[in-house]
Order: C-alpha cells, then sequence, then structure tokens
C-alpha cells in the first residue's frame, strides 16, 4: 500500500507539469500515428471483405462480414509457396553475404592507407553513376547466372551509404582498444569479429534489417533473369497473381466453391502476405534502431 501511494504523487506530478504545447504536441503526433497506421489497416479490412461489402462501404473502420475468398485465391495456387521458397533463400543468403562485404569493407577503409581517399571517391562514385542496363545484363549472362537464384543475391552486394556510416561508426570507437589488442598479439580478423562488433550490434542489427527487407521485397532483377516460374521470387508471384485477377484466375475451385474474384481484395491479400512476416520480426530488433541509426554519425 505504501509504494502504491507513493507512485501515486509522481505520476500526477508528471501530468502537472505537461502544459497546453504539450498536449498539442502529442494529439498531432497521435494523429500522424493514425495517418501512418490506417492504410495498412485498411488494408487488412479490404482483404476480408467481399467485393459487394467493399463498394458498400469504402473507408471502413472494421470488416463487417469477414470472408477469406482473397486469401484463398492467393494461396490456391501452389507458385506462392515457391516463391516463399525462393525469397526466404535469397533473404537469408543475400542478408548474411551483404554483411559481411559491407562490414569488411567499412572496416578496411576506416583504416589509413596509401590511396585511401582516391580508392573511397571511387566506391562513392558509384552511388551515382552506374555502367548501365545491357552492360549489366551482358555480365550476368557471361557469368551464366540467367534463371539462377543468384543472380538476385551477387549483383548486390555492397550498399555504398550503410558502408559509409558502418565505417563512421568504426572510426569513432577509441583507438585504444585495437591498440591493447594489437599489444596482445591480436591480427585484424581478431580485432574485427571479437572487439568492433560486439561493440557495434545495434548498427549492425539496423543494417541487417535494411538488407533483409531490400532482399525481402527483391523482383527487379527476378524479372530481368528468372525464366523458371518455380524460380520466381515472391514478389513476382503475387505480381503475377495480381495481373491474372479476372482473367485466367477462375480456375475449377473457384468456381466449385463460388468464388469470384475480387481484384481489389486480392491486392490487399498479397500486401498482407508480403508485409507481415518483416513486420513480425521488428519487434524484437526495435530496441536497435535509436542507437544504430545515430552512432555513426559521431564522427565523420
Amino acid at each position: 500500500m505504501t509504494s502504491k501511494a507513493l507512485q501515486a504523487p509522481k505520476r500526477r506530478s508528471r501530468l502537472n507539469r505537461l502544459n497546453g504545447v504539450d498536449y498539442a504536441i502529442m494529439a498531432f503526433l497521435a494523429l500522424f500515428a493514425l495517418i501512418i497506421l490506417y492504410p495498412f489497416y485498411n488494408s487488412i479490412c479490404v482483404s476480408l471483405v467481399s467485393q459487394a461489402d467493399y463498394i458498400k462501404t469504402r473507408f471502413m473502420l472494421y470488416p463487417k462480414n469477414i470472408t477469406l475468398e482473397s486469401y484463398f485465391i492467393v494461396f490456391e495456387n501452389g507458385s506462392i509457396f515457391d516463391g516463399m521458397k525462393v525469397t526466404i533463400f535469397i533473404t537469408l543468403v543475400g542478408v548474411v553475404y551483404n554483411m559481411l562485404l559491407t562490414v569488411s569493407l567499412a572496416y578496411g577503409f576506416s583504416k589509413q592507407f596509401p590511396g585511401r581517399k582516391f580508392f573511397l571517391s571511387m566506391i562513392v562514385f558509384t552511388m551515382y553513376f552506374s555502367g548501365g542496363l545491357i552492360p549489366f545484363y551482358l555480365l550476368i549472362k557471361d557469368l551464366n547466372l540467367i534463371d539462377n537464384v543468384f543472380s538476385m543475391i551477387l549483383p548486390t552486394g555492397v550498399s555504398i551509404m550503410y558502408m559509409t556510416v558502418i565505417r563512421q561508426n568504426f572510426e569513432s570507437l577509441p583507438a585504444e582498444l585495437e591498440e591493447s589488442a594489437r599489444m596482445d598479439g591480436a591480427n585484424d580478423l581478431t580485432i574485427l569479429f571479437k572487439i568492433l562488433l560486439p561493440l557495434s550490434v545495434p548498427i549492425l542489427v539496423t543494417f541487417a534489417l535494411y538488407y533483409g527487407v531490400e532482399r525481402w521485397n527483391e523482383w527487379y532483377n527476378g524479372m530481368l533473369f528468372i525464366r523458371s516460374f518455380e524460380k520466381r521470387p515472391l514478389q513476382l508471384v503475387l505480381r503475377g497473381i495480381i495481373q491474372t485477377t479476372g482473367q485466367a484466375m477462375m480456375t475449377s475451385d473457384l468456381q466449385q466453391y463460388n468464388i469470384t474474384p475480387f481484384s481489389e481484395g486480392i491486392k490487399m491479400a498479397c500486401i498482407v502476405v508480403t508485409a507481415t512476416p518483416i513486420i513480425l520480426v521488428y519487434p524484437f530488433i526495435q530496441k536497435y534502431f535509436v542507437s544504430g541509426l545515430t552512432v555513426g554519425a559521431v564522427k565523420g
């Protein structure tokens, strides 16, 4: 009873310190959060209703008559599971590949060596200019990666922006840590994996998630280089389902269950299927985000 009595005045005193400006800011942030969250909530609602209900109430607060017809159409074609497997493989292998290259490059350029500024400038140059689509396609063809899943992994190895932030993070760490480690006989790999990386977990987790989202949303290289249907990533599979809605979608199974394709509901169901895995992962690593995004800006 005593602890509860002591906590109550503290809570009241905090509320008493808030003025009109604070309440206005809180109201604005709540409205801003609602504007951000409602489109995804609306996507869920639209994916759970029929076309008739959607026409009656386009701006719905909740689905009155829930139906899973749109999800049935999305999952009725078994190709979505093949696409899911390909995308999971691309995401897992691609993130490891990206992080190894990015961290290695960032650590190398955090050191001083002859020609460092020149090579760093040439790398940053690639952020603004590329060789073009035709040379890129010819390169992938010469590497025998046409219709190969690795054509969606190998070409995009390093994000120069991510590498720059991680490099600045390495440079901001105390130099005495590395000096003491070298006195104990540690080499560069030992210093990187046993000293620097454990101290950089927030920023590494942050950019690993960024790479993961990019890999999960992979479709462009798949559209250019993949020919086999079973090797298409999830985004291309969902794109194909949306394009064929109302045309070849009236399969025997749909006719048997008297299901009429609802194009807008299928689009929203595809959005939910695509976004849900990333949304489920995000809460577990959200705590790293604030420190991960700011720690690399300590030293420019």
